[in-house]
């Protein structure tokens, strides 16, 4: 048995791009960042470490919803396979 599945929930670093592929359809590609904090124990600084995700749509009804709702800084959950 295996399973490939990943979640994402973080804020968009820039607006959704829209291309067009050669058959007409429409490709959605997300720049998704996700940021962790914490404090260290020894220090007690507060510090943060920011990870980038690039995810691309495939799905029309799912880059429709993209183009009309999603901008910059929207905060965003993604749930897809990794390929």
């Amino acid at each position: 048995m295996s399973l490939n599945k990943a979640q994402v929930i973080g804020n968009l670093g820039n607006d959704p791009d829209i291309r067009s592929m050669q058959s007409g359809d429409e490709v959605c590609n997300l720049s998704i960042a996700t940021t962790e904090r914490w404090t260290d124990k020894s220090s007690g600084e507060k510090k943060e470490r920011t990870e980038w995700h690039r995810v691309t749509i495939y799905n029309q009804g799912l880059v429709n919803v993209c183009k009309n709702y999603l901008k910059k800084g929207s905060k965003v959950y993604v749930e897809g396979q990794l390929e």
